[in-house]
């Protein structure tokens, strides 16, 4: 009998004063910069998941105010079912992680302005998004190129 396998991601979109929490990581060849987030581990819902991964990459405390975005990434093997969330920060101050167990080490953390995002190599599509207030939040979106991550 074959074995179906596929990876859960979560990432999360903290948004402050228009300006988007990212971090600098080797995600793809053409941006290092990325929405905080990782996989899944087993035995943990998707909400503790970001809640960890969002500790972990940026020291804050967040809670999920809503679920934004379930996309396909299928190039990948295996395949990645990639969820993002909209989060609300609780309390913490920006710090670097210490990397100690991660295999493709986060190198910074900051706020970018909408503006900023272009040049650190996020999409037209996802601009948009964030322009017009996330449209759509909620649904399945297809392959994950179409939020523009």
């Amino acid at each position: 009998m074959e074995q179906y396998h596929f990876q859960i991601r979560v990432t999360g979109l903290l948004i402050e004063n228009d300006r988007v929490l990212l971090v600098r990581q080797t995600v793809a060849s053409d941006r290092e910069w990325s929405l905080p987030g990782g996989r899944a581990e087993a035995g943990e819902t998707l909400e503790e998941a970001i809640i960890r991964e969002m500790l972990e990459e940026t020291g804050l405390h967040v809670k999920v105010a809503k679920l934004l975005y379930l996309c396909d990434k299928t190039d990948c093997v295996p395949p990645i079912l990639h969820i993002t969330f909209l989060l609300e920060k609780l309390s913490g101050f920006i710090k670097m992680p210490t990397n100690e167990f991660d295999e493709n080490p986060i190198g910074d953390v900051k706020f970018a302005c909408f503006s900023e995002l272009p040049a650190l190599g996020f999409s037209q599509i996802f601009l948009d998004l964030l322009m017009n207030g996330l449209p759509n939040a909620g649904s399945y979106q297809g392959r994950k190129e179409n939020i523009g991550l």
